[in-house]
């Protein structure tokens, strides 16, 4: 599933590809993906002429903004998007098209069918689910030390699903909560309010610094990620824990080791993570 580096390269993507394109009409060929309206016809009426005038992202999810809606997506594990002229072929896992009037199109693609759509009057998008309940962005000044903190020693949960949960940050997943606990030697199965202040203000930081280089590599490719212009992010070239299992830590040379964590597969360094209760 794309994390905050991957959508957010999307964004920037989409940000140079489709800003100032006018919507013609809307296909819609697998309806489900479309979550409100619940009737599709009133999804392709609203949007009909009307102009994409930016593209914003929250935690997961891309915001794509018009003069008058918000359309919130969220790419679930495979969802794609991508710029064609109207004379390529549209293939079987193509199930939204956004014809623009100069001929192009945005074409939604997605394998498994996973990904959502919810279409709000702009400025109503973040008071109403799925965006209401989301966490602090890990780059906004709500994310701060004290923060997270204060979220981390009220709960017994292990440290990975903590951070998992997107009502307490939004944005981090399975990769970079790998990424992020093995740069601040912390097991992900240590209980999050057993952590000490200076392990938080660590951890705090190299949540923050993942990302980033993470953002700046263009994200993980992994599996079948690309960006909107079929270019795949390099970061996966600097990852230190996440997908390594049986390769010889970068910091210690130990055997990196694979164990299922809150129903994730978990990446971690048995020496340099070591366990605390």
């Amino acid at each position: 599933m794309p994390e905050l580096p991957e959508v957010e390269t999307i964004r920037r993507t989409l940000q140079e590809l489709v800003v100032g394109k006018t919507i013609k009409n809307v296909s819609v060929f697998w309806p489900k993906i479309i979550k409100k309206p619940v009737e599709i016809e009133q999804f392709t009426d609203a949007l009909q002429g009307e102009t994409i005038t930016d593209i914003n992202r929250r935690g997961k999810f891309l915001i794509i903004n018009t003069n008058t809606y918000a359309l919130v997506s969220h790419l679930r594990m495979e969802g794609k998007y991508g710029l064609f002229s109207k004379e390529e072929t549209i293939d079987k896992h193509t199930h939204v098209i956004f014809h623009f009037t100069d001929g192009t199109e945005l074409r939604y693609r997605d394998v498994r069918k996973f990904g959502t759509m919810h279409l709000f009057l702009k400025g109503e998008e973040n008071n109403q689910l799925p965006l209401l309940q989301l966490g602090p962005e890990p780059f906004s000044s709500d994310f701060t030390k004290k923060y997270l903190q204060d979220k981390l020693r009220k709960t017994e949960r292990k440290i990975k699903p903590a951070l998992l949960d997107q009502t307490v940050v939004t944005g981090l997943g399975n990769i970079y909560v790998d990424e992020a606990l093995f740069r601040a030697q912390i097991h992900p199965d240590r209980k999050a309010n057993t952590l000490t202040g200076r392990e938080i203000t660590l951890l705090h930081r190299e949540i923050i610094e993942t990302l980033s280089e993470a953002v700046e590599k263009g994200g993980s490719t992994i599996r079948s990620y690309v960006n909107s212009q079929g270019q795949i992010g390099m970061f996966q070239l600097e990852l230190l824990a996440y997908g390594r299992k049986g390769e010889p830590c970068k910091r210690c040379g130990t055997p990196i080791e694979k164990t299922v964590t809150g129903g994730r597969g978990t990446h971690f360094c048995p020496k340099c993570q070591k366990i605390k209760q």
